[in-house]
Order: C-alpha cells, then structure tokens, then sequence
C-alpha cells in the first residue's frame, strides 16, 4: 500500500553542511521528523557539492518517514559566481553590478534545465537571461539565435 502524503517542506541548505540549526531544525522539528537523520542522509547525497547553495524538497509522510529531492543550484546564485559578484543590485534597471556572457548563461541554462519550465534550451536561455537582468547585471556579447538571422521574441 502506498505511503499517506501529508505535506512537503521545502528549503535551501548548503551541500554537505546540513545540521540541526535554523532553518533544518524548526522546519522539520515541527513536521516531526527525525533531523539528524534528514542531516546525515542529506550530506552524504550533496558531498559534491560542498558550500554550495542547494534547495531539496522534502515529502513528508503521515509514519514521519521522508524523501527527499535534490534540485539545481539557483539561478541566482549561479549568476553571482558567473560575474563573481557578492549580491545583485538593489537598482537592476539603473545600477549595473556586473556583466555575464551569453556562453555563461547557456552552461548555467543546461545546468537547470530540469528545474526549468522550458522545452528548448533557447528559451531556458532567455529565462536566465531575465534573471540576470533583474539583478542587475549586463548580458555581453550577441544571442546564440539572434547570430542566426533568426527574429528574437
């Protein structure tokens, strides 16, 4: 028989760092889970992805058992190590804080695409793009289709 859904609880946690201290801790303290456990598995599966920022998706079940998914890094943070940036602007549209390559963004548009909800990865490419915009940062250089002498929507 198939396990009782009885909610999710979704966070962003460091890989290979995850421990009992906020935000872990209370999450998953108040679903009723066992967090050391939710840690040790957690670490384990992101060793390689030590110190970087990962957001996993944890379905909880009505006995307290757990799984959980492990996504991509977010765009965002992502994009501040492509311009090697701290934080984006607090003005995107008047201060630009950094610059990124189309190159760039096309590895970190492959990098999410199945995080994505796009179907090509042009248009995976002009989602990160947008992003990248929002945050302040300068997109260099010609886009990949636009060379083509296709139209840009």
């Amino acid at each position: 028989m198939a396990k009782v859904i009885e909610g999710y609880v979704k966070l962003q946690v460091r890989g290979g760092q995850a421990n009992p201290a906020p935000p872990v801790g209370p999450a998953l303290g108040a679903k009723g889970l066992n967090i050391m456990e939710f840690c040790k598995r957690f670490n384990a599966r992101t060793q390689d992805m030590q110190g970087k920022v990962v957001p996993v998706v944890i379905t909880v079940f009505k006995d307290k058992s757990f799984e959980f998914v492990i996504k991509t890094s977010p765009a965002a943070v992502q994009l501040m190590e492509a311009a090697k940036i701290k934080k984006g602007s607090p003005e995107s549209n008047r201060n630009k804080v950094g610059s990124v390559t189309w190159d760039q963004i096309k590895v970190i548009a492959d990098d999410k695409m199945s995080d994505l909800n796009a179907f090509t990865s042009e248009s995976a490419m002009k989602m990160i793009a947008g992003t990248a915009r929002s945050m302040g940062l300068n997109v260099t250089g010609t886009a990949p289709w636009a060379a083509e002498g296709a139209s840009e929507n």
